[in-house]
């Protein structure tokens, strides 16, 4: 399994607890990776090729995709390389938020959108997209950002003003909302990740009656998507039955 997700984490207790043989791999971005219930591997795999020779060598039977909706690099790997092993593969994936009618979200496809949709005036922005694509933010340095960030960052930030909140979710919109009101923010940049633990900002936001610009998810090749511990069970035991 490919994981790293709070739901990833409660896919681990299940087959755990089912008696499944698994293996959890986490890619390794996080210095204090959750604790797991089963065997657990930290780092990749080295592409493609590298994959395709893990699942061999291991003879892995099944792959459970249990990462973030926006780790497209390693679900592209595991689409390819359980095509080239001819091994089945589900998703195990958080459904994705949806817009309610107080709302105030601009949707944009990819980062540069979103740091092009923040205006020019200097704003003081939640920046809720953790530490891997902070660099296009040097463009407008002009703003304030806010990072709240599972571990200390282990260098300086490449933004010239901003400020680093150490948390890990889930979070409440109570907590939520006197973050954004201690910074005084007044525009929120987020993923669409989609799940609860994440959600509190944008409830947050819509209570406050502020802009969030969401970064919609990345496309990636067909495959077999599921949003439920019990839909990847049902999917193993019917696998077990036909001999898959």
């Amino acid at each position: 399994m490919l994981g790293g997700t709070t739901e990833a984490s409660a896919m681990a207790t299940a087959l755990h607890a089912a008696g499944v043989q698994a293996e959890f791999s986490y890619a390794g971005r996080t210095a204090a990776p959750v604790t797991q219930p089963l065997p657990t591997r930290i780092g990749g795999f080295g592409g493609v090729d590298g994959l395709v020779e893990y699942i061999r060598a291991h003879a892995i039977s099944h792959v459970i995709d249990a990462t973030h909706p926006f780790a497209a690099q390693i679900s592209r790997n595991a689409i390819a390389a359980c095509n080239a092993t001819q091994v089945p593969l589900i998703v195990l994936q958080r459904a994705a938020w949806i817009a309610g009618a107080q709302d105030r979200w601009v949707h944009v496809a990819d980062t540069l959108a979103a740091v092009a949709a923040l205006p020019d005036a200097p704003a003081r922005v939640f920046l809720a997209i953790g530490k891997q694509t902070l660099e296009p933010f040097t463009v407008k340095p002009q703003h304030h950002y806010l990072l709240r960030l599972v571990d200390v960052p282990e260098g300086p930030l490449p933004l010239p003003d901003c400020a680093v909140v150490i948390a890990r979710g889930p979070f409440t919109e109570a907590g939520d909302t006197d973050l954004m009101t201690e910074h005084g923010i007044t525009h929120i940049v987020a993923k669409n990740s989609g799940g609860t633990g994440a959600q509190a900002k944008l409830a947050a936001a819509r209570a406050r009656h502020l802009p969030v610009i969401l970064i919609e998810r990345p496309a990636l090749p067909p495959r077999q998507i599921v949003h439920e511990v019990t839909q990847v069970m049902e999917w193993l035991h019917q696998s077990a039955r036909l001999g898959v």
